[in-house]
């Protein structure tokens, strides 16, 4: 099966270049597009205060994080998780970014761009000129957005992963191979031995139409 990883960051502000650090990460594993059950999540101290019109928008303090694991902790584990697979993002070279910088300071290399799936590039492909935030999306999918009061990073992984089947076309809702024998016999189908067969009446000027029709047909499976 093809393994990516599907993850999200939450971050003290919107430029890692001045001084905004990551503050929470979350990562599912993805086998043929679909979660597996395997998740990596963690708050992180920034080693910095968060601003309050950061902790607006993902709900995060600096009380939160307080006594957290730093990124150096955490950064041999998280690569772990992500192998070598792909890495699936929404606005992907945010979360990029912001750990290239956390990778850079400690020493380590940033990641392959390479890797990089990006579901907002594939949202404005396939809906040129609309709302492609992740709201947006999940409403567009009919997904439930009850639980998010807040960007929360495992959460917003959990709702993008639903996203990114719709957006690949990984699985239809409501498909279900598994059914079980008592589902499907419901929809078997029935020779009903009391019912008269009617003969559809085929007027002339019709029959020589499907005539017509069938000797244009190039080498038909029924002549073979």
């Amino acid at each position: 099966m093809t393994r990516a990883v599907l993850f999200d960051t939450e971050t003290t502000g919107l430029d890692p270049l001045n001084g905004d650090r990551v503050i929470e990460v979350a990562a599912i594993e993805l086998h043929n597009d679909l979660p597996t059950g395997k998740v990596f999540h963690t708050l992180i101290d920034p080693e910095r205060e968060i601003p309050s019109d950061a902790s607006r928008i993902h709900g995060i303090t600096s009380a939160d994080v307080a006594g957290k694991p730093k990124f150096a902790a955490i950064a041999a584990d998280l690569l772990a998780f992500f192998g070598d697979a792909p890495l699936v993002a929404h606005n992907a070279a945010f979360d990029f970014g912001f750990l290239d910088a956390e990778f850079g300071r400690i020493g380590r290399p940033a990641l392959d761009p390479a890797r990089m799936i990006d579901t907002l590039a594939l949202a404005k492909t396939r809906f040129p000129g609309m709302p492609n935030n992740l709201d947006a999306l999940c409403r567009r999918f009919e997904i439930d957005l009850t639980a998010r009061t807040t960007h929360n990073a495992l959460l917003d992984c959990k709702l993008l992963a639903d996203v990114y089947v719709e957006l690949t076309g990984g699985r239809q809702r409501g498909f279900d191979l598994n059914a079980d024998s008592a589902a499907l016999a419901l929809v078997e189908y029935r020779h009903d031995a009391t019912r008269t067969p009617r003969r559809m009446a085929v007027n002339a000027a019709e029959a020589e139409a499907h005539a017509a029709f069938v000797a244009a047909i190039k080498a038909p499976v029924w002549q073979r």
